[in-house]
């Protein structure tokens, strides 16, 4: 039975926004879902907080004509909760039932498709160089962006095919023209939104590196290499090549004050080295990783703030709402970079996380060598990032 199939509830059920009960986790209010996806799902992939009390009854367990006790025993009696599905078919028919049964619940809008929609931009108030610099959060997958505006320009750092248009709206409403796309690396767990920009008229940037892995609209973006700059105002945006995560991996200094740095450092973590070449490939990587990580992105000031292309639940953000951390304080609390090379190899490839869901694919997506739909490529790119290696033991306590 498929998701458009569920029969529309003879009750009326309320309907809660993504954004409403996202604002209701993030105040820690108490939170009861009732997540009706299959367990297998469920597990990937989840919506999580500290006031969050998640629940996994599939909804096949709500289709018979009396709903079994077990499962009914497995639901607070006298506690709202909202129900979640992938799309908000099943959980609008889970809800309707309970509902009926006398239970106060609300049904997630769209389900975790509309989760996945949610796309906040909080200001990096600690970045003290020109301009004005703004992170974009995704909190269903924790991917993030940047946007910074000098002046009468922007650029916007590893942009998300889902939200292109986003960035021009808020161009636009800045009142300010959208100058510069750029990408760290070829993304392995989300649609790059690069390409969509660059027909938009944005300069699209990315290394030389990177366009090497097989990058079939090389001749439609600029390609870029170690050291080269751009301006956006007074704002100078150095390139500064990071290998390691990928053979591309390059992270942007940004005004002098924050480092860009992609998939190469995290604030509560270090790159995961086998989603381009794989085990075989991995320990090479993790051994131009720890390079990078040495050479390159610890040589920088230690008052300079390193944004991430990602945050997990590990992750804090700053007193700004940011997923940004001063170089000195990572390095004063990541065991993994103080190590040396050996010790740093064996202990990232250790225990790495699954790779993203359909990764291949996203990749290949990303070189131009596939060309699914803007559904398509949202469907292919929802659930956790995984591009982190595991926190385990690279951070002190």
């Amino acid at each position: 039975m498929g998701e458009m199939e569920f029969p529309t509830p003879d009750v009326a059920v309320e309907t809660v926004e993504p954004t409403e009960l996202k604002t209701r986790i993030d105040n820690g209010e108490p939170v009861t879902l009732l997540d009706v996806r299959m367990a297998s799902e469920y597990d990937t992939w989840r919506i999580d907080g500290d006031s969050v009390d998640s629940i996994n009854i599939p909804y096949f367990n709500f289709l018979d004509e009396e709903v079994d006790t077990a499962t009914l025993e497995q639901l607070p009696a006298d506690e709202p909760m909202t129900v979640v599905c992938a799309k908000g078919g099943a959980s609008a028919f889970v809800a309707g039932r309970l509902t009926e049964l006398g239970y106060e619940v609300d049904n997630l809008a769209e389900g975790m498709n509309g989760w996945a929609g949610i796309y906040e931009a909080v200001e990096i108030t600690n970045y003290d160089g020109p301009g004005t610099l703004v992170q974009y959060q995704r909190p269903s997958s924790g991917c993030l962006a940047y946007m910074i505006y000098d002046g009468t320009e922007a650029a916007v750092i590893d942009p998300l095919r889902a939200f292109t248009d986003r960035y021009l709206e808020d161009a636009a409403d800045l009142d300010v023209e959208l100058t510069y796309a750029f990408d760290t690396h070829i993304h392995a767990d989300h649609i790059s939104g690069l390409r969509k920009l660059a027909a938009e008229g944005v300069e699209s940037v990315i290394s030389a590196a990177a366009a090497d892995r097989g990058l079939t609209y090389a001749s439609e973006v600029t390609l870029t290499e170690d050291g080269d700059t751009f301006t956006v105002g007074e704002v100078t945006i150095e390139t500064v090549f990071t290998p390691g995560h990928t053979t591309g991996m390059t992270s942007y200094l940004i005004g002098d004050s924050l480092l860009a740095t992609g998939d190469g450092l995290f604030i509560e973590s270090v790159a995961r080295p086998d989603l381009e070449d794989g085990d075989d490939g991995a320990p090479k990587a993790a051994r131009v990783l720890y390079d990078s990580l040495q050479y390159r992105i610890l040589e920088q000031d230690e008052e300079t703030l390193i944004g991430g292309a990602h945050f997990s639940s590990a992750a804090e953000p700053m007193t700004d709402g940011s997923y940004t951390a001063p170089l000195g304080d990572l390095i004063r609390r990541m065991d993994a970079l103080s190590m040396d090379e050996q010790e740093f190899v064996e202990l990232v490839l250790s225990d790495m996380p699954p790779r993203p869901a359909n990764y291949l694919d996203i990749i290949e997506t990303n070189l131009g060598q596939q060309d699914p739909d803007d559904e398509e490529a949202f469907t292919l790119e929802l659930g956790p990032n995984n591009c982190a290696a595991s926190q385990d033991a690279l951070t002190s306590d």
